[in-house]
């Protein structure tokens, strides 16, 4: 960038001291401003309003509060700079996640420094923005399930309600979790709401 302009300055947020410590110097290598680190979500939330840095970059997963809450938290609390996630974690739910939690941008860790920069004074001039991925097909069977697992239904209630096996909800159950990226049935509902797949009535 031209001496006269300022450098970005940043904030990075991820678990790992060593990650950070390798982006932080090929970050500043690229001339832009690292003003904080964090390890987490609450203490990226907490530097990142009183430092106002023009662009955070987040990690998705952090322990205790994690990157997708810390973005909505910032954008509730008015942050109005970059929020840009550096992760690994490249299926279309999360990317769908994040641009729904505020998010400008969201990048491979595999990006050099360099790069990284360049796609950061992109998304900064507006000449890059993050756009919604494709959505995961869900089939007319598993929307019904995930319709009463979102009211709270069991797996059996959910069987005799269709009138269908278990073991058919139970595959069914499967597959959503694998469509959603989802672990157990709260964060299935959870992610289905969040990608449009559950409205909500009234």
């Amino acid at each position: 960038m031209p001496a006269s302009e300022k450098p970005l300055r940043v904030l990075i947020a991820d678990d790992h001291p060593l990650f950070r410590l390798g982006l932080r110097a090929g970050l500043e290598g690229e001339g832009l401003q690292v003003v904080a680190e964090a390890q987490d979500g609450l203490e990226a939330l907490t530097k990142t309003l009183a430092l106002s840095p023009d662009a955070v970059l987040l990690d998705l997963r952090m322990p205790g509060m994690d990157g997708l809450e810390c973005a909505r938290r910032l954008r509730a609390e008015g942050y109005r700079g970059l929020i840009a996630f550096l992760t690994t974690y490249q299926e279309p739910a999360l990317v769908q996640e994040a641009l729904l939690a505020g998010a400008d941008a969201y990048f491979s860790k595999e990006l050099s420094a360099p790069e990284l920069k360049r796609r950061l004074l992109r998304v900064a001039q507006g000449e890059e923005r993050l756009t919604p991925p494709d959505l995961p097909s869900l089939t007319v069977r598993e929307k019904e399930v995930l319709c009463l697992l979102a009211q709270g239904l069991s797996a059996k209630a959910i069987a005799r309600a269709l009138a269908l096996s278990p073991d058919t909800v139970k595959d069914h159950l499967e597959s959503l979790y694998g469509k959603l990226l989802a672990r157990n049935r709260v964060e299935a509902v959870e992610r289905a709401r969040a990608l449009g797949f559950l409205r909500e009535k009234g």
